[in-house]
């Protein structure tokens, strides 16, 4: 099963139901609509969700609609926004940087 890690604070707004997005880069696990999906907090590796993912969007983060921001949580800038990314991914994240918009529904 294909799995996906969250970092605790954003496990705990899945499980709320505030976050049915999730926004991922250099996907090596091909993610699909129709996948399920095991959700994994980032710090423990325990699953606490499994999903099933509703719709893939690819696009970059200069080309972001109000649509992609549904369901996922808020920045307080782009530069903020650039940082985290470059962060989880250890790459240097911009706005030309390819970015898939996943949406999901916890099953």
């Amino acid at each position: 099963m294909k799995t996906l890690k969250f970092r605790k604070i954003l496990s705990e707004l899945i499980l709320t139901g505030e976050k049915d997005t999730t926004w991922r880069l250099f996907d090596d696990k091909n993610l699909s609509a129709g996948d399920i999906v095991s959700y994994l907090v980032w710090e423990t590796k325990e699953e606490f969700a499994k999903v099933k993912i509703t719709s893939v969007k690819e696009t970059t983060f200069g080309e972001l609609t109000g649509e992609d921001w549904n369901g996922h949580e808020k920045f307080s800038s782009d530069k903020e926004m650039y940082k985290t990314y470059s962060k989880y991914y250890n790459r240097q994240v911009d706005k030309n940087s390819p970015v898939k918009i996943i949406k999901f529904e916890i099953q």
